[in-house]
């Protein structure tokens, strides 16, 4: 899989609702953060429905979507003048536009739910949708603080050392907002009662070998970003998804590695990334990570 350390756009979606709105500013923040440009995404859907509706009533909802792009990319332009801003009114579905307009370098940011043409973004649906499939970095957008949270830590949920290429991202995130990165290891050894009993056998020797391979990741990044700051914590809990929900009350971003099943077989987000996109309370980046084995819990 290639670095995950992104290169190309910010890409928002367009919708109108005020999370896409509070997404949108959230993007064009991140965009100046990285010196990278912002593409602004708005999808219409009428390659669908030009199947039943007629010419006149498609072209209202394209000059409808062409009129939000511009009132939004006005808005960005007063919070943001020196930001590098492009539009685009894309006739296909919104996670395929999402996708498309990202490419293979980008960041895909999206509001936790929407109304209208990006309609269906609802968590379960869009968001949900360009988290699972995307083969970039998706952030969902939540939270009420994320405009003023640039003082916050960035965490990053992990397991080990493998996690390196895809929490190189948390790291450039890290480093972006002159923060500290949080590693944080969430284990859940009652999980597996009745289905590895070595396991709960010695809870002590896998929470040290955890905190060994948390060591050699800190190590790894200590390479590559000499200047950032990495704190780490290792946590057996009940509950995964809970404990990484508190750790995110006082978080700039939680990042997640996300599972990509091979050859397409099996969930492409697991339950732990799920829970969390429902419940965080601030915004959660999605970074495809190279399926190995198994997969991690976080994601």
């Amino acid at each position: 899989m290639s670095n995950p350390i992104t290169l190309g756009p910010v890409v928002a979606g367009v919708e109108g609702s005020a999370q896409a709105r509070a997404a949108v500013l959230w993007a064009a923040a991140e965009a100046d953060r990285r010196g990278r440009p912002l593409h602004l995404v708005h999808a219409t859907g009428t390659d669908k429905r030009a199947l039943y509706a007629s010419a006149d009533t498609v072209e209202k909802v394209r000059e409808a979507g062409r009129d939000l792009l511009a009132g939004t990319a006005e808005l960005v332009a007063e919070r943001f003048p020196a930001l590098t801003v492009t539009k685009e009114l894309s006739s296909s579905g919104a996670v395929s536009a999402l996708r498309e307009a990202a490419g293979t370098d980008g960041t895909i940011v999206v509001g936790s739910r929407g109304l209208g043409g990006f309609g269906s973004l609802m968590l379960g649906s869009v968001g949900l949708g360009a988290a699972a499939h995307a083969t970039v970095p998706v952030v969902v957008v939540r939270g009420e603080h994320h405009e003023a949270a640039d003082s916050r830590r960035v965490i990053a949920a992990v397991r080990g050392q493998d996690d390196l290429p895809w929490v190189r991202y948390a790291a450039q995130e890290a480093v972006a907002r002159k923060t500290e990165l949080r590693l944080l290891s969430v284990w859940a050894p009652l999980a597996h009662v009745g289905t590895e009993l070595t396991l709960l056998d010695d809870i002590d020797g896998v929470a040290r070998e955890r905190v060994h391979e948390i060591g050699l990741l800190v190590d790894a990044l200590a390479e590559e970003f000499p200047d950032l700051a990495v704190t780490t914590e290792v946590e057996g809990a009940r509950s995964v998804p809970g404990l990484l929900v508190g750790a995110a009350d006082d978080a700039a971003l939680l990042v997640l590695g996300a599972h990509r099943p091979r050859l397409g077989i099996g969930r492409p987000l697991g339950h732990v990334a799920h829970a969390v996109l429902h419940h965080a309370h601030c915004p959660v980046a999605i970074v495809p990570r190279e399926p190995q084995g198994e997969d991690a819990p976080q994601g």
